[in-house]
């Protein structure tokens, strides 16, 4: 699955769990993939879903994607930040642990998501 596939489904599912279940399933056939052929699935831009916090939260994803080998991250990624810090969990616990284990790519596009919660994905 590409970025791309993953923003189309992404527009066309309203439920946030069954968003999850699709970055999960994204990150999940990602790391199955080749090395060599893991960035072609995050370099080019996705379409905006139309929702900032779930564009944004692609774009942290293609970030730390590309930091894990060596790479800048896609041009498409610098334009996507929110101004407003997103924490994705409601639990109190969930976003303490966001603020001390969220990755920098994600913490750099305002996205707080644990890196325990993206390894366990």
């Amino acid at each position: 699955m590409t970025m791309g596939v993953l923003a189309g489904h992404l527009s066309r599912q309203p439920d946030e769990k069954i968003r999850w279940k699709h970055i999960w399933e994204f990150l999940e056939e990602y790391r199955w993939e080749p090395a060599d052929r893991q960035p072609s699935l995050f370099a080019v831009e996705p379409a905006l879903i139309g929702e900032a916090k779930w564009d944004v939260l692609l774009a942290a994803i293609a970030e730390h994607l590309a930091a894990q080998h060596d790479l800048a991250p896609p041009d498409w990624t610098k334009a996507r930040t929110l101004a407003t810090p997103w924490f994705p969990s409601s639990l109190r616990s969930k976003r303490m642990e966001a603020l001390v284990w969220a990755p920098a790519a994600f913490r750099k596009h305002g996205v707080y998501l644990s890196v325990r919660d993206l390894e366990a994905a």
